[in-house]
């Protein structure tokens, strides 16, 4: 029987899998069964057999860490949700979970994608509003985005799921330090992700947030950056024991934060 590395280690997802533990190696192995001279995923959720796609391979290593990682039950778990838009309901989400006390309505909708792709953000935003869930995934394998929907127009990312046992809040709530900003370089080294350049970055960041804004992309990414490094150095100094440079609020509060850590980092830096 092929491994999961044999499979698809000439795929886009190929270098992020070799990335993985030998435990999620292991996992994904396991799943892995042969019919017809043909590979399938024996998904534990679906109860069926999926044909081994790029797609489902990402989609089964989710389903695998969100129990063996974040601790959530297999109970908890579904695949092709179907989403409802008004008589509309042939859209399905990749994978729900659903919430602690609440059996069958969706706590995280999550979208999954193969390899470099990188639609369906937006898809997996709407499926947030169509079914109230507070929190959206959306990952290739390599890149990962979660959100927490805080009213139907605005979704706030957030660095991580909640696990099991632990409530939003927690997670945003949750202060960052140097320390934190280390250990997620860390872990984007050990993924394709890391190898990122700043000038994809700054594209993503035109095409999701400044698109038809009518203002100097090249200057307000400048400012934005001129502050990040400012609050990370006064970090460093000892002036603040955690830094101030982030998403934890509305988009109103949010914009009047870095214009004011702005202008005092202007104000001490010029």
């Amino acid at each position: 029987m092929n491994s999961i590395i044999e499979v698809f280690g000439g795929h886009d997802i190929g270098p992020w899998l070799k990335s993985l533990s030998s435990v999620e190696i292991a996992a994904l192995d396991a799943l892995l069964i042969e019919k017809n001279e043909r590979v399938y995923f024996k998904c534990p959720v679906g109860k069926k057999d999926i044909l081994a796609k790029p797609e489902e391979c990402v989609r089964q290593f989710w389903l695998h860490t969100l129990q063996a990682k974040y601790g959530y039950p297999l109970e908890r778990l579904a695949v092709e949700y179907p989403i409802t838009f008004g008589r509309d309901s042939s859209k399905r989400a990749d994978i729900v979970i659903f919430d602690a006390h609440r059996p069958t309505v969706p706590y995280v909708v999550a979208e999954i994608k193969q390899g470099k792709a990188k639609d369906g953000k937006e898809q997996i935003r709407s499926y947030t509003h169509a079914t109230g869930a507070p929190l959206a995934l959306w990952s290739n394998g390599p890149d990962s985005k979660i959100w927490n929907r805080k009213n139907p127009n605005y979704l706030q990312e957030i660095p991580h799921l909640p696990t099991a046992t632990q409530d939003i809040e927690d997670i945003i709530n949750e202060p960052w330090t140097l320390k934190t900003l280390e250990d997620k370089e860390n872990e984007r080294a050990l993924s394709s992700a890391g190898n990122k350049a700043l000038r994809e970055k700054i594209v993503d960041l035109e095409d999701e947030v400044l698109a038809n804004a009518g203002v100097d992309v090249f200057e307000e990414v400048f400012k934005l950056v001129f502050t990040k490094l400012y609050d990370e150095m006064s970090c460093h100094q000892g002036r603040y024991p955690y830094l101030r440079f982030r998403n934890s609020n509305t988009a109103s509060k949010l914009k009047e934060k870095i214009k004011s850590m702005f202008a005092a980092t202007h104000k001490n830096m010029v």
